[in-house]
């Protein structure tokens, strides 16, 4: 059976409105301003330790950045997301043609299995492997090769579709055809220059895509 790994954010879902707040709140706890839009809009597909190191000072403030910011997702935040149009079709599509399908995502785990388990069609994937908490899994490359060792998979025959680098850098790592989507929070551009096999603009391709 085949095997496709969908990225959360920015290829299900739109969360950048849940992501965007929670990051603000646990930086306003911290006394430190939020950046702009601009700057945030890059948090979204990286993991979000990473993104806060970039603007605290010290290790212990990034940890309790962390912290506020998964108390806040796990109230309200984890809620704040819309379903990109067609991406359900295009999900139940390829589970009804025999694919088998699984979410892997920088999101924490446990928050990202929620989501997934709340999507109308959040049934048809096998398995959701997201970030570890203390970070020791929190790379696309890493968070793949743990996908891997659950489903026990060898790498060959299987795609990662995403919107971000991180998504194809983590496909070219493990030898996984890169499948880049341009309706999520990264562009063309670095979608290309990351090494995706193939761009999709809207959900509506991926059967055929694959098909194919």
């Amino acid at each position: 059976m085949a095997t496709i790994f969908f990225d959360l954010d920015g290829t299900l879902i739109d969360s950048q409105v849940g992501i965007f707040r929670s990051a603000a709140y646990a930086l306003e706890r911290l006394g430190h301003p939020a950046p702009g839009a601009d700057v945030m809009s890059g948090w979204i597909g990286p993991p979000m330790r990473d993104s806060f190191a970039t603007v605290l000072d010290s290790r212990d403030d990034v940890e309790e950045a962390m912290r506020l910011y998964r108390a806040r997702y796990d109230r309200e935040g984890w809620r704040e997301h819309t379903v990109y149009t067609g991406i359900g079709d295009a999900v139940e599509a390829l589970r009804a043609s025999g694919f088998r399908l699984a979410v892997v995502t920088a999101k924490n785990e446990p928050h990202a299995r929620r989501i997934v388990e709340h999507l109308p069609f959040g049934a048809d994937f096998a398995d959701v492997v997201g970030a570890t908490p203390d970070g020791r899994l929190s790379h696309k490359p890493e968070l793949i090769g743990e996908a891997l060792r659950r489903l026990s998979l060898p790498p060959h025959g299987i795609a990662m579709v995403g919107d971000r680098r991180m998504d194809m850098d983590g496909a070219r790592r493990h030898g996984l055809r890169g499948i880049g989507v341009l309706w999520g929070f990264g562009d063309a551009a670095e979608l290309r220059d990351a090494g995706a096999d193939a761009l999709v603009a809207h959900p509506r391709e991926l059967p055929g895509l694959f098909a194919a």
